[in-house]
């Protein structure tokens, strides 16, 4: 009795506020992921070893998301990808200034240059690898070099957010989200 009178306490309340049991519920439940993105922030990486060459690097931008890609020649199937407190050169360790409040640390299983030495894939400008000014996420594209049989990127970004990390043919896909 004590139970059916709680209820009607609050069904009165509810109808008296004009409040509707659906509109109380929903302020009440979890809002959902931005986007439906559910990635995260911690690293990822896939280890095998592959050796296809980098031959250019492009970023685009989607609603949700920010999209750096790496275009190479074969597949590619070796990848690190995570946050660090600092990007340094490979092999050097000099520190690579990255504008933004997150730095992520790109390193592909691609060297960018072919069995010969010869490059496949040459920055125009090592500090600006592509023009993300305007981006929502996305604050610089740096090199950070291309040494045994790996290449490494900087990418500074807004703040720490959720990332993925996919293989399409030829191509190496990092996605960082806008927000949480």
């Amino acid at each position: 009795m004590l139970r059916r009178t709680k209820i009607m306490v609050v069904a009165v309340a509810i109808a008296v506020a004009g409040l509707t049991p659906v509109a109380m519920t929903s302020a009440t439940a979890a809002p959902a992921p931005y986007c439906g993105i559910t990635w995260g922030s911690l690293q990822k990486s896939h280890n095998p070893v592959t050796q296809p060459q980098l031959t250019n690097i492009r970023a685009g931008r989607h609603n949700c998301y920010d999209r750096l890609v790496f275009d190479t020649r074969g597949n590619v199937t070796g990848y690190w990808v995570k946050y660090v407190a600092r990007v340094t050169e490979d092999p050097s360790g000099r520190l690579v200034p990255l504008r933004g409040g997150a730095k992520l640390q790109i390193t592909v299983q691609a060297p960018s240059f072919n069995v010969n030495g010869q490059p496949t894939y040459r920055p125009a400008n090592r500090r600006e690898l592509v023009n993300v000014s305007g981006y929502r996420t996305f604050r610089q594209v740096a090199w950070a070099g291309s040494f045994e049989g790996q290449t490494t990127v900087g990418l500074g970004v807004r703040a720490r957010l959720p990332f993925r990390v996919f293989t399409l043919p030829g191509r190496l896909v990092v996605d960082v989200a806008h927000r949480w």
